[in-house]
């Protein structure tokens, strides 16, 4: 009888060689959240060329990297920098609109859902050098998530916050590399953020609408919190159940999504009421 151990080493061998293969595999996973694109095409998509190309650098590193640098102090730059463009650009084009009206209307251009969405639409995200294993698939899932909401969430969709980070990053970049001139980052970025949310298209968050809603017509609004056991909120008027939301990631997009679900159920509830 012959001998099974050429057999047998023959079988380790394929192990060793699969195990191999798949240690490869996962290390070029991870290549690819460390080796962007050129930055060269960066500045193709902002029309604006740097002079101090480790700013571009600066603002697409994230903070995973651990290089001793990352784009936070950009982002901190940008942030302020896009505060004050929207509030200029608004101070003027809404001469009668109030400081309430004009803060919710800036709100909505500079948060995270719209900067993230700016990130998508222009291809920023393929640059940004990371070690975070899960955003690819973050980014994938909000990009296919926004197709429902083509301008705004608000609120409904879990956002990548990296991708927001980078948008401002990149404005905080330009702003510096320009001499801190907000004329040339507006100039740069104006048409890169739209569709811009205007007066006529800004929507009123959906917890804030049903409230509203609700008291108008003298109607009591509860959410049940049921985000621990079962990760949703379930939504009740005038002790009748009118919605339900769910979110496994966050506890807040639960609760938001919940007060959609009433919304768009609350016309046949009100309905039934009048009659």
């Amino acid at each position: 009888m012959k001998s099974l151990e050429p057999l047998l080493n023959l079988q380790h061998l394929c192990v060793n060689e699969k195990a191999n293969d798949s240690s490869v595999e996962s290390t070029q996973k991870t290549e690819l959240f460390t080796t962007p694109l050129s930055l060269d095409e960066v500045e193709v998509i902002l029309g604006y060329e740097f002079k101090n190309k480790q700013l571009l650098e600066e603002a697409f590193t994230h903070a995973s990297i651990g290089e001793g640098f990352s784009n936070e102090r950009l982002e901190y730059v940008g942030d302020s920098v896009l505060n004050l463009l929207f509030t200029k650009e608004q101070y003027f084009e809404y001469p009668d609109l109030s400081p309430g009206v004009l803060t919710r209307l800036r709100a909505a251009n500079v948060d995270s859902d719209k900067l993230a969405r700016v990130a998508v639409k222009h291809g920023f995200h393929r640059f940004l050098r990371h070690k975070k294993p899960l955003l690819e698939d973050q980014i994938r899932q909000f990009s296919e998530e926004i197709q429902r909401f083509p301008l705004h969430s608000n609120g409904l969709v879990d956002v990548p916050k990296a991708l927001a980070d980078l948008v401002e990053s990149i404005i905080g970049a330009v702003f510096i590399d320009s001499n801190s001139s907000i004329d040339i980052v507006w100039k740069v970025f104006k048409d890169l953020l739209e569709p811009i949310i205007r007066r006529e298209t800004l929507k009123i968050h959906p917890v804030t609408q049903l409230y509203e809603m609700c008291q108008k017509k003298n109607l009591k609004v509860k959410f049940v919190d049921l985000w621990k056991e079962s990760t949703t909120f379930d939504v009740f008027v005038d002790d009748q159940f009118v919605g339900r939301g769910s979110c496994s990631l966050k506890k807040e997009i639960a609760h938001n999504r919940a007060a959609k679900d009433a919304l768009d159920n609350i016309v046949r509830i009100l309905d039934k009421k009048d009659t």
